[in-house]
C-alpha cells in the first residue's frame, strides 16, 4: 500500500466536516485554546502564520485525548489600519477587500485541518459584534474612563492617523514605518492609568513567560518619589514636578518645562516669546522616541524663574524636548550634580552645578555627575543623612509644609483611543451644544458606519466621516434637539481588546456574553500568538477584563491563564514578508508533500519559543519520516508481546507525554523519529510488533499528524475515530531495562560489549568479560581488573 497523501486527507477532512471529533459529553471538562486572530491582510497565510496555528491545533488536539471537550474558535480582526492602508492600494471599498480577504484566510486555514469551531466565528467588522465594543467603550464612557483631551499626538504622516504611544515603534509607525511626527489634535482617551496598579500587581499570578511580564512591568514603569511645588518667582502661579529623589532637592539649580507644558505660553516673557514658540513648533515635529534618545541637547530658557521651595534660591526655568508632556507633571526640577542627563545639559548651557551627596560627605569638584548613594551635604539640617534616608526624611518634611507630597508615578499613559480614519467602530458619542458630549442610549446601538464612496483619509485631522453631513447631524439622546455624531472612529486594538469573550457566546442578542457561558469558558486556558502584542493587544485586554470585573460582566480579573508566544520563521535571517520577497506559501508545500508533513515540519524547525529559519529542503526529510511510519504500519506483522516490546513502548508514551506537557514540540517530533527507528529494528528482530504497541504509536502521532494516524488506526481494524481514544500512560516500573550493556576493554582499548542481567554478580561480569576477549589476553599476564559498576570492565594485561 502506498502513502497517498492527498486521497487520504481529503478523505478524513471531510470526515471530520460530517462529524467533529470535540464532542461534548458530561464526563469532559471544558477547555479554552485560543489564537491571537488574524487580520485578513490580501496577502494570505504564509509558511510563518502557520506555525502558531499548528501549535494551538496539536495542543486542542491533545487535550481532546485527554478527555477534554475544547473551545477552539477563529474570527477576523478586519477594522483598522492594515485593513484599510490594503483596500486604499486596491482601490476597493474595505468592506469589499475584507471579506475576499477573509475567503483566502478561511481556505488556507482549513488546509491546515485545525478544528476550528466556525459556528462560533466572530468579525470585529460585524455590527453584531461591534454593538459591543461600543456599549463598552459607552460603559467607560459613564464611568469616567473615556474622556476627551485635545492634546499633541503622535501623527503618522502616511497612514494619516494619531497613533497610540505602543503603535510607535523606534520613532517610526509600527504599521508603515513611517518617521513619526506630532500633531495637536481633539482626542478621545481611555484612562487605562486607572488600573496602572493593578495591571502591575497581577502580573504575579500569571502563568506567562517571564520576558512579556518584565516587557508589561516596564511600560507600565512604576516609581515612588514626591511631588514638589515650585512657585513662580513675581506671579501666583505654582509648577508642579515629580522627582524619585527628593533627596537632592537641595540641588536643583534649574528647571525644564515640556514645549507643550500647559503654562509655557502663559509664563514666557516677552523678549523670549519669538525663541520659544520657533523651539515649540520644531519639538512638534519630533516623535517622542526622537527626543527621547537625541543625544544633543537643546533648550530655550523662558525668562522666568521658580522658587526652589528648601533654599529659597531662583532656578531658571527652561523649556526642553527631552522632557515629555506626557510623562509626570511634563516639568522636571534638574539636578546636574546627580543626573547624568542635567550634567550634560548644565555643562552645555553653563548653569550652576551643586553636589547635594558625596561619597564621604566631604565636597569636591565633579567632573561627571555622582550618582550613588552616599551622604548628604550642602542641604542645610539635613547634612550628614544617608542618602538613602534622606528620600523619606526629606518627603515627609515637604509634606509637613504642605510644599510636597510622596507619591507613586506610572510611565504608563492614557491610550489615545481616537483615529481620524473611516474603516473602525463608529464612536457612539453625540455633540450637543446645549447638553455637551453625551453618550447615544444603549437601544440605538450599533451605530454602523455609513455606506460611502470616498474613505480616504484627509491628512487634516479630520475623518472622512465629517464629511458625512446626512450622517453627521442627528438628534441629542438627551434633549432631542440638533446634535453632531463624533466622527473618530476606534483603532484597530477595540475589537480585539475582548473578542475572546464573544466566542464563548457569539450568537447572544440580549447580553455581550451569558453568566452561564461566562462561567462555562472563560478564562482562557491556553492564548496562542506572537510576543510583538506584548504592549499593545496583551496590555489592552487584560485592562478591558479588569473594566468588565468592575462592572459586573465578568468574574475574573485576567484574560489568559497560560499564554505561549511562538517565535517567527525567518527566510534568509528576515522575518517574512511581500516586500521583501522572501515569503514561502504552504499551498504548493501541501499539494506535494501533504498537511501532514507541514505541521511536522513547522513543529521541527526549532524550539516553538524561538525564531527558526525556513529550510526549503527540511520537509523532505519530515516526509521521508512518515512513509516510514506508513511502512512500519502497514507492512506489519502483528505478533504478541514482549518485554522488550512493552518497555519501548513505555518508553515512547514517557518520551512524547513529557515533552508535549513541556510544549517542547520539536523535541516531540525528534522523539517519534527516534522510537519509530527503534521500532523498526524490534520488527525486524522479532518479525512484527504487537498490535497495542502500534495502536499507542498512532494514538500519540494523532495530534501532530491527525490524517495518516486516522488512516493508519483504520486500516488496523478500528472502525471508531482515533480521537474517541484516551492518551496513553506509562508506567515507570515498564521503562526499565532488565538487561544492561557493559562495555570490555583490554588496556583501555575497546574489546567488544556485553548484555548482562541487571543483578550479574561483579565476579561473574569479569569471568564473562574474559571469555568474551579471551583471545586478546592469549599469552598475556593480567595485572588489574577495573569493574566500573553497570558500565565497564578494563582488563589491564601485558
Amino acid at each position: 500500500m502506498n502513502y497517498n497523501y492527498n486521497l487520504i486527507e481529503k478523505k478524513w477532512r471531510q470526515k471530520w466536516k460530517e462529524n467533529p471529533i470535540n464532542q461534548k459529553t458530561p464526563q469532559k471538562e471544558n477547555y479554552y485554546c485560543l489564537d491571537m486572530f488574524p487580520y485578513p491582510s490580501g496577502n494570505g497565510l504564509h509558511v510563518g502564520h502557520w506555525r502558531g496555528y499548528v501549535l494551538s491545533d496539536v495542543w486542542s488536539r491533545y487535550q481532546i485525548l485527554n478527555g477534554k471537550y475544547v473551545l477552539h474558535p477563529m474570527g477576523w480582526d478586519a477594522f483598522g489600519l492594515p485593513a484599510e492602508n490594503y483596500a486604499i492600494a486596491k482601490k476597493m471599498h474595505p468592506a469589499i477587500a475584507t471579506a475576499d480577504n477573509v475567503k483566502t484566510f478561511k481556505r488556507q486555514l482549513e488546509e491546515i485541518s485545525a478544528i476550528y469551531d466556525w459556528e462560533k466565528e466572530v468579525n470585529t467588522t460585524d455590527p453584531e459584534f461591534y454593538k459591543w465594543t461600543q456599549w463598552i467603550f459607552l460603559k467607560m464612557f459613564e464611568n469616567g474612563l473615556a474622556y476627551e483631551k485635545e492634546m499633541p499626538i503622535n501623527w503618522c504622516p502616511s497612514c494619516k492617523t494619531g497613533l497610540a504611544n505602543e503603535e510607535v515603534k523606534e520613532g517610526s509607525c509600527e504599521r508603515c514605518g513611517t518617521t513619526v511626527t506630532k500633531k495637536n489634535l481633539r482626542q478621545w482617551m481611555l484612562k487605562i492609568t486607572a488600573y496602572a496598579g493593578r495591571l502591575l500587581e497581577d502580573l504575579a499570578d500569571l502563568d506567562w513567560p517571564e520576558k512579556v511580564k518584565k516587557m508589561q512591568a516596564d511600560w507600565i514603569g512604576k516609581s515612588y518619589g514626591a511631588e514638589i511645588d515650585f512657585k513662580v518667582d513675581g506671579l501666583k502661579d505654582t509648577i508642579k514636578v515629580f522627582t524619585t529623589r527628593p533627596d537632592t532637592l537641595f540641588g536643583a539649580t534649574f528647571m525644564v518645562l515640556a514645549p507643550e507644558h500647559e503654562l509655557v505660553s502663559k509664563l514666557v516673557t516677552e523678549n523670549k516669546k519669538e525663541e520659544t514658540e520657533k523651539y515649540v513648533f520644531l519639538s512638534s515635529t519630533k516623535s517622542s522616541v526622537d527626543r527621547m534618545t537625541d543625544k544633543e541637547k537643546t533648550g530655550v530658557f523662558i525668562g522666568r524663574y521658580a522658587i526652589n521651595p528648601l533654599n529659597g534660591k531662583k532656578v531658571p526655568i527652561w523649556i526642553s524636548d527631552y522632557v515629555l508632556a506626557d510623562y509626570g507633571t511634563g516639568a522636571i526640577m534638574c539636578v546636574p550634580a546627580h543626573d547624568t542627563r542635567d550634567f550634560e545639559f548644565a555643562k552645555k548651557f553653563n548653569l550652576p552645578i551643586i553636589p547635594v551627596i558625596s561619597k564621604d560627605g566631604v565636597a569636591t569638584e565633579l567632573l561627571e555627575a555622582y550618582t550613588e548613594e552616599g551622604i548628604m551635604i550642602n542641604s542645610g539640617q539635613f547634612n550628614g543623612i544617608k542618602s538613602n534616608d534622606a528620600k523619606n526624611v526629606i518627603g515627609d518634611y515637604l509634606e509637613a509644609e504642605k510644599i510636597g507630597k510622596k507619591t507613586t508615578n506610572y510611565k504608563l499613559r492614557d491610550w489615545v483611543f481616537s483615529r481620524q480614519r473611516y474603516w473602525g467602530e463608529p464612536i457612539p458619542i453625540v455633540h450637543c451644544d446645549k447638553c455637551g458630549v453625551v453618550g447615544v442610549k444603549e437601544s440605538d446601538l450599533p451605530i454602523t458606519l455609513p455606506d460611502v464612496k470616498s474613505y480616504e483619509p484627509t491628512g487634516t485631522g479630520e475623518s472622512p466621516l465629517a464629511a458625512i453631513t446626512d450622517w453627521v447631524n442627528t438628534t441629542c439622546p438627551k434633549c432631542g434637539g440638533p446634535a453632531k455624531r463624533e466622527t473618530n472612529t476606534m483603532p484597530q486594538w477595540a475589537g480585539s481588546s475582548w473578542y475572546f469573550l464573544r466566542y464563548a457566546d457569539p450568537h447572544n442578542k440580549n447580553e455581550l456574553i451569558s453568566k452561564k457561558a461566562m462561567k462555562e469558558w472563560l478564562p482562557v486556558d491556553m492564548y496562542v500568538g506572537g510576543i510583538e502584542h506584548a504592549v499593545l493587544h496583551l496590555l489592552y485586554a487584560r485592562f478591558y477584563t479588569k473594566f468588565l470585573q468592575d462592572i459586573g460582566v465578568v468574574d475574573f480579573k485576567e484574560p489568559f491563564t497560560r499564554l505561549f508566544n511562538q517565535g517567527m520563521v525567518t527566510k534568509n535571517n528576515i522575518k517574512m514578508s511581500k516586500s521583501k520577497g522572501n515569503v514561502i506559501s504552504p499551498d504548493d508545500l501541501v499539494k506535494n508533500y501533504g498537511c501532514d508533513s507541514l505541521r511536522i515540519y513547522e513543529l521541527f524547525i526549532g524550539p516553538p519559543e524561538l525564531d527558526s529559519e525556513w529550510d526549503d529542503r527540511g520537509i523532505e526529510g519530515v516526509h521521508r519520516f512518515l512513509n516510514k511510519v506508513w511502512r512500519l504500519v502497514t507492512e506489519n506483522k502483528a505478533i504478541s508481546s514482549n518485554a522488550e516490546l512493552e518497555r519501548e513502548c513505555h518508553k515512547l508514551i514517557y518520551d512524547i507525554t513529557t515533552r508535549m506537557e513541556a510544549f517542547n514540540l520539536n523535541t516531540v517530533v525528534s522523539g517519534f523519529m527516534e522510537h519509530t527507528n527503534n521500532l523498526l529494528d524490534l520488527q525486524k528482530r522479532f518479525g512484527g510488533i504487537d498490535k497495542k504497541t502500534i495502536e499507542t504509536l498512532l494514538v500519540l502521532l494523532a495530534p501532530i499528524a491527525p490524517h495518516i494516524s486516522s488512516e493508519l488506526f483504520e486500516i488496523i481494524g478500528h472502525k471508531d475515530s482515533i480521537f474517541d481514544q484516551k492518551w496513553p500512560v506509562y508506567d515507570k516500573k515498564k521503562m526499565e531495562d532488565k538487561e544492561i550493556e557493559i562495555v570490555i576493554q583490554v588496556s583501555g582499548k575497546m574489546a567488544g560489549k556485553l548484555k548482562v542481567s541487571k543483578d550479574t554478580a561483579e565476579s561473574q561480569i569479569i569471568l564473562a568479560a574474559k571469555e568474551l576477549v579471551k583471545a586478546r589476553l592469549a599469552n598475556k599476564n593480567i595485572i588489574k581488573e577495573i569493574y566500573v559498576p553497570g558500565r565497564l570492565v578494563n582488563i589491564v594485561a601485558k
